[in-house]
């Protein structure tokens, strides 16, 4: 594998070709010392053996898929699935390949850009879709760039999916989290999508304004007030960091591993929607470009 540090100021990266994984990223707090703000392996070999998507650009389609696959333009499309749900673009997905290192720069807002170019029919997907993922570095900002363009028509649906952990302490139940998510999608027992739409009014899933995690744990797509780009905060108070997620997708996936303490902010479209007419289209056709830009932006409790 082939890995890439970038630096500022304020902020180390690192990143691996295979899966264009964030392998580490350092904040320097208030106090002058580095946390790792993500979770990660030491030993790079260990990400071939991962089953959690560590850090990995997760698609062609992130989140599930139901029906085993779905129909485009009056074709059906077959897709790998198991116990009747296609999850994470599928048996291979992006987080298990090796990109191509396109461009890194060392300048005053340091980047690297990552691509990979997925077949026709590749876990069953039509189109040969070229995809780009850029992370750069801006102050104290990691901003998470997913480009992807095709030569037919396609569904897609890209994100990161980094285990963020602000502090060391072994538990999540203390950090405290706000979320600029008035709705989310209502999921059956096996976490696919039902096509309604609820408010979090009311319910344990409601995070309009800031409150510790508690013992709540998320598998939970959340759906965004468009009104603002910022999504989510999570702040700990043991480590004085905080943390805004920003994204220009309609919804962020919130999903705590049971093995670990940490939490994934998945910005991306509602899972299944290429089974959904009235969620947000995921089709990409020929001569259009696909981009998500999501925003993590880290600073030192006052």
């Amino acid at each position: 594998m082939k890995q890439i540090t970038l630096s500022n100021k304020v902020m180390t990266l690192v990143v691996l070709d295979y899966g264009a994984t964030i392998q580490k990223l350092l904040f320097k707090g208030a106090n002058g010392e580095y946390t790792n703000v993500v979770v990660g392996y030491n030993h790079p070999s260990r990400y071939r053996l991962d089953d959690n998507c560590v850090g990995a650009c997760v698609g062609r389609y992130a989140g599930r898929i139901s029906n085993g696959g779905f129909e485009l333009d009056r074709e059906k499309y077959l897709l790998y699935q198991e116990k009747g749900v296609h999850l994470h673009g599928g048996k291979e997905g992006f987080h298990q390949k090796f990109w191509s290192i396109e461009e890194v720069d060392t300048g005053e807002h340091p980047y690297v850009t990552l691509s990979y170019l997925s077949h026709h029919l590749e876990e069953g997907y039509p189109g040969n879709l070229k995809v780009q993922v850029t992370y750069k570095l801006v102050e104290n900002a990691l901003q998470v760039i997913h480009e992807a363009t095709t030569d037919r028509s396609t569904v897609v649906n890209l994100t990161n999916h980094s285990y963020f952990k602000l502090d060391d302490a072994p538990y999540l139940e203390d950090c405290e989290l706000q979320l600029n998510c008035p709705h989310f999608l209502e999921l059956n027992e096996q976490l696919l999508p039902t096509g309604k739409t609820l408010p979090v009014r009311g319910e344990p899933l409601d995070f309009l304004l800031s409150k510790p995690i508690g013992r709540q744990e998320f598998n939970t797509v959340f759906i965004k007030d468009m009104g603002s780009e910022k999504v989510a905060e999570l702040r700990s108070k043991k480590s004085g960091i905080s943390m805004k997620v920003y994204t220009n997708q309609p919804a962020v996936v919130l999903y705590t591993p049971p093995d670990f303490p940490a939490i994934c902010f998945e910005t991306q479209n509602y899972p299944d929607a290429p089974n959904h007419r009235h969620f947000p289209s995921p089709v990409l056709r020929p001569g259009e470009s696909y981009n998500n830009i999501t925003i993590f932006k880290f600073d030192s409790l006052s």
